[in-house]
């Protein structure tokens, strides 16, 4: 099996988060070129979150630099798959670790 880019690796992460959240009624939108901190804006029923997407096969993850919590007034959430189905979410500056974090069906039924 060969490895995917680091770039197809993120893509095919945010493609399958970006599924996921439309089963629960999210309309989606891909921030193109990651220009900002958050590669989706997601929508549903007057709310909007933001969410940064990682994508790791290791146990811990490193993000470097300082991410905000909110930009313009709207949470900002790092939501990291760690493969085969684990896919947990984050607030900025929480420790990233595959123990970590809200499973992100949790996270989203709370939404």
């Amino acid at each position: 099996m060969t490895r995917a880019l680091p770039k197809r690796k993120g893509y095919l992460a945010e493609r399958k988060i970006r599924m996921f959240l439309r089963r629960y009624g999210w309309m989606t939108v891909r921030s193109g070129g990651s220009l900002g901190p958050a590669d989706l804006v997601c929508l549903r029923r007057g709310k909007c979150i933001l969410m940064q997407v990682k994508s790791t096969s290791k146990n811990l993850l490193y993000v470097e630099g300082p991410m905000p919590r909110e930009i313009e007034g709207f949470p900002l959430y790092v939501v990291v798959d760690f493969g085969y189905g684990d896919i947990r979410v984050f607030t900025p500056g929480e420790k990233i670790s595959r123990e970590g974090g809200i499973p992100l069906r949790e996270f989203m039924e709370k939404r």
